[in-house]
């Protein structure tokens, strides 16, 4: 079996890296990985972490580029490279432009499209955007959907998708796992990284930062960026914000953030430098996807800076909360985390609904035509074993 990795975003490799390293390793599977590079050096610092090397590049990231622009080089570049390798399946993963465009080409030569973390859904177009269309389409043409968890199945059941459900878990744990077994297994390789971070005030708990959502861009990080100011001047907490490259968040973090005592404004961090951080976190704040779902394994309290979200699980689970990007509800929900113990122990809890870091066997045992117990987290396992 040849199976052709497609991805092209920091996001995707982190999620994707353990998976095809676990390929690498199946007799009978030529594992090749393509990536687009629609993030360029935030693509290449997950691949160096992880130790994994592209058989094919297409190098499309262009200054001042557009969701279009994107789509038209990866489906230039791509389609000569499908037709060269002809694989007997494509993996895409998530919901980026690599992905859909991805599929889209390969669903247009008829090779079989496998979807890993498919259906997610918070049924509204705009919110995340693009994202949400992304998904929705690459479910459609997929004819294996790998999912996270039975919530995301249940979504494809509504829809009557064609494609064969199997609930893995997400790769995102695996992937986490693997680096925290790193970081606490060599304490040497802990106190590099250390020292490649901010110097902290060890009597302030850290408050990390994480934002870049197309939909927040403007008046949403204008709210952000007020609420940080004003939690720094609180003097109790230091804030750890690695800035994304985006021009629309870099211009508004560094206009109102510089240069105010206890924010440390740093650039992007490689996925070994930014798991430790996490580790150390007290409360992390943040728009990502993949935060929501790693944090909770870490007993790290999430506070969203979304109106919804498609991870709703940790959510249920009482270690995610949504704020929105209102600058007094982002701040209220800082501050009660701070002063309030109760509150922080309730959200600290490390429960995780979103895998047990096997999920990459399960997948490769899915495309191998192998039996696969599916992921169910203890609480949905034990609510069906009560059903019966």
């Amino acid at each position: 079996m040849k199976i052709l990795s497609i991805f092209g975003t920091r996001p995707e490799a982190i999620k994707m890296a353990p998976l095809v390293k676990r390929l690498a390793l199946e007799r009978g599977v030529t594992s090749l990985i393509c990536v687009t590079g629609q993030h360029r050096t935030m693509l290449q610092q997950v691949m160096d972490v992880f130790d994994i090397t592209a058989d094919y590049d297409l190098d499309i990231m262009a200054p001042n580029q557009t969701l279009n622009s994107i789509g038209s080089r990866i489906f230039t570049a791509l389609d000569p490279i499908l037709e060269r390798v002809n694989p007997d399946r494509v993996l895409v993963h998530g919901d980026t432009t690599t992905a859909t465009i991805s599929g889209l080409a390969a669903f247009h030569r008829r090779i079989p499209v496998a979807h890993v973390e498919a259906g997610l859904r918070t049924g509204d177009l705009s919110q995340p955007w693009p994202e949400e269309m992304n998904r929705r389409v690459l479910d459609v043409i997929s004819d294996l959907l790998l999912v996270p968890t039975v919530g995301a199945s249940n979504h494809l059941k509504l829809e009557n998708l064609n494609g064969r459900v199997v609930i893995t878990g997400n790769t995102v744990i695996d992937a986490l796992e693997m680096t925290t077994r790193r970081l606490n297994d060599n304490p040497l390789l802990a106190a590099g990284v250390d020292s490649r971070l901010p110097l902290l005030d060890p009597n302030r708990k850290m408050l990390l930062v994480t934002g870049h959502r197309r939909e927040n861009f403007g008046d949403g990080f204008l709210s952000i960026c007020n609420a940080l100011a004003a939690l720094a001047r609180r003097g109790d907490m230091e804030i750890v914000y690695p800035v994304h490259l985006n021009p629309n968040v870099q211009e508004p973090v560094n206009r109102i953030l510089s240069g105010l005592k206890n924010v440390h404004l740093i650039a992007p961090l490689d996925y070994l430098s930014f798991v430790r951080l996490m580790q150390r976190a007290y409360v992390i704040l943040t728009d990502s996807g993949g935060v929501q779902e790693e944090a909770p394994s870490l007993g790290k309290p999430v506070l969203v800076m979304r109106d919804v979200t498609e991870r709703p699980e940790a959510i249920s689970a009482g270690t995610v909360q949504l704020v929105g990007t209102s600058t007094e509800h982002i701040i209220a929900s800082v501050v009660r985390l701070y002063d309030r113990r109760a509150d922080y122990l309730r959200m600290s809890q490390a429960i995780n609904p979103y895998g047990d870091g096997l999920a990459c066997e399960r997948i490769v045992a899915t495309l191998m035509g192998r039996e696969a117990s599916e992921f169910l987290p203890y609480r949905e396992r034990e609510s069906l074993v009560q059903a019966a």
